[in-house]
């Protein structure tokens, strides 16, 4: 088979059956946790390998050869490869910044600086201040989840608890930072200024991001004393403040962890607190302790690729886009095309993409604002890429914290509020000044 023809598939026509795979991934998912009466037991690669053949078997028209041709470019996918070497990286940076002590020093500094009661809402922030800096989800829970899990251990703060905090507030800084790529995709496609976009979007969701900060300092407030800490070893704490800092100033993710790993290897072998072999096999840990995570991503590339072959994405669009009643009603279509592409892509970025066209008729034909259209775009795509157990800020967040993504997604209180304001913002005609009617020139 050529190269051309995987480049150029046949047209997919619209069809419900293509989206089966999903079914089985989620059906299995829920069996097995049902029966072990436990989510943390569900063995998440056993599921997408049987969603994934599921994928190839109902695929018709091909032979078998041409069918895993198609499966495994869509594991190729360059947003499938881009992440599991970002993968790579993050878990060679966490496990050397761990044996070298870097971790430990970054949390204690965090319980030195933060009261008590104030240690939730401390991390949400930063999380949310990273992420609006840096525009990455990713990124964040990156850099924040390993300080997380130290402060959980330390402070008698549920871990799913503290890791559903730092990934809730990095979808904050995904959904509104000006260098983020789904902000980008979204001004684009609906053609409106960056500027003009942030305005709509922040009036729907800075009133969320502060009623969750509010309810984490309600709950700090009954916080048992956390461990005394006696003193901070600053020293050790460069590598994530270069790592932070680096990541603000918009230096490349992977020049910002390569440049990480290396300062762990510098500062442990200068502190000899993490001897060069001890930290070359800190990262062979980290970077095999993240098999499991690179083989699931690579499944979900694979299985997302045949539903978008068989025509499910298609079918999405076509079923939404015929049922338009008003404004209100095209803005709510705009929103359920792009979480439903979302759920069959796993990637927010390529979902506002997809659909980006589509939205934009559906906005000129019922004078939606741009802005409005593109932040209803953007947010409702963060709030599906936060909740769905395939998407990549979930799965990083399982990698470095060793939890079940369904544990993570109860305590996702960010992304759930923010959902439910965004839905306001809908029924209700708000922001006012972005909501009326609106006619391009």
């Amino acid at each position: 088979m050529t190269q051309s023809s995987l480049q150029n598939p046949p047209s997919p026509k619209p069809s419900l059956w293509a989206l089966s795979p999903l079914f089985v991934f989620t059906g299995f998912y829920l069996l097995i946790a049902l029966i072990a009466q436990d989510f943390y037991k569900v063995p998440i690669a056993v599921a997408f390998l049987l969603a994934s053949a599921w994928s190839i078997v109902i695929t018709k028209g091909m032979s078998l050869s041409r069918k895993i041709d198609y499966f495994s470019a869509g594991t190729a996918n360059r947003n499938i490869l881009m992440m599991i070497w970002i993968f790579i990286l993050a878990g060679a940076f966490a496990q050397s910044a761990k044996a070298m002590g870097s971790i430990d020093a970054t949390v204690n500094l965090a319980l030195f600086i933060l009261p008590d009661n104030l240690l939730m809402a401390g991390i949400f922030i930063a999380a949310c201040f990273i992420s609006l800096s840096v525009g990455t989800s990713v990124g964040t829970i990156v850099a924040l989840t390993p300080v997380a899990i130290g402060i959980a251990e330390k402070s008698g703060i549920p871990l799913p608890f503290m890791v559903g905090i730092v990934v809730g507030g990095a979808f904050f800084g995904d959904n509104l930072s000006f260098i983020s790529d789904t902000t980008i995709a979204a001004t684009r496609t609906q053609g409106c200024a960056m500027s003009d976009k942030f305005k709509a979007n922040s009036l729907i969701v800075i009133p969320a991001a502060l009623l969750v900060t509010l309810f984490y300092i309600y709950e700090g407030t009954g916080m048992g004393h956390v461990v005394p800490v006696s003193q901070v070893e600053w020293i050790k704490v460069l590598p994530y403040l270069i790592v932070l800092g680096m990541a603000i100033a918009g230096i490349n993710v992977f020049a910002v962890l390569a440049i990480g790993i290396a300062a762990t290897g510098i500062i442990g072998a200068a502190t000899q607190s993490c001897m060069p072999l001890i930290w070359i096999n800190a990262m062979g840990k980290g970077i095999a302790d993240m098999g499991e995570l690179i083989i699931v991503t690579l499944m979900a590339g694979g299985m997302l690729e045949m539903i978008r072959l068989n025509g499910g994405i298609t079918y999405i669009i076509d079923k939404l886009t015929s049922r338009i009643r008003g404004r209100r009603g095209a803005e709510g279509c705009i929103a359920a095309i792009v979480c439903l592409c979302n759920l069959c892509t796993a990637n927010n970025t390529i979902a506002i993409i997809t659909v980006g066209s589509i939205t934009k008729d559906i906005s000129e034909k019922f004078r939606i604002n741009p802005s409005k259209s593109a932040s209803l775009l953007d947010t409702f795509s963060c709030l599906t890429q936060a909740l769905i157990p395939y998407g990549a800020q979930l799965l990083m967040a399982t990698g470095l914290s060793g939890i079940s993504p369904v544990g993570i997604m109860r305590y996702l209180y960010y992304p759930f509020v923010m959902g439910v304001f965004a839905i306001l913002a809908i029924l209700f005609r708000f922001p006012r000044k972005y909501s009326a009617p609106f006619r391009r020139q």
